[in-house]
């Protein structure tokens, strides 16, 4: 598990204000879709959201070791990415837990259970290498 407390790797470029909102969720998407690409699970949480608790622990439990982003100790940046997970998720489903597998948005708390409950969870951890047996 890695829990990402280093601004550094999920800072957002500050250019000034001269960028448009559409060139600034762009470059969001892009650290989000890196940092997703590039571990086999992630979780973007924030600390005290009970669902986010369940979904780790969930995860754990499976023998995974997610990496773990907790947006709000990422002040500016956080509220970027909170900002874009609203619009990944459907507009009305709360943005927190935001489960990606394997480079893909999975979803949240909803999608994480119901794919623990109907079997297709382990097979799509172990498909990302987040599972070995």
């Amino acid at each position: 598990m890695e829990v990402v407390k280093d601004s550094s790797k999920i800072r957002i470029d500050k250019t000034g204000e001269s960028h448009s909102h559409a060139m600034k969720m762009e470059s969001i998407y892009e650290k989000v879709r890196l940092l997703s690409s590039r571990n086999a699970v992630v979780i973007f949480t924030i600390s005290g959201c009970c669902m986010c608790h369940v979904v780790k622990q969930l995860l754990f439990g499976l023998g995974v070791g997610p990496t773990i982003v907790e947006l709000d100790v990422h002040d500016k940046a956080g509220r970027e990415i909170h900002s874009l997970l609203f619009q990944l998720a459907a507009s009305k489903a709360q943005p927190v837990p935001a489960v990606f597998v394997g480079g893909k948005f999975l979803g949240g708390i909803e999608a994480v259970m119901a794919c623990h409950i109907n079997g297709t969870l382990v097979p799509l951890l172990k498909d990302a290498g987040a599972l070995w047996l």
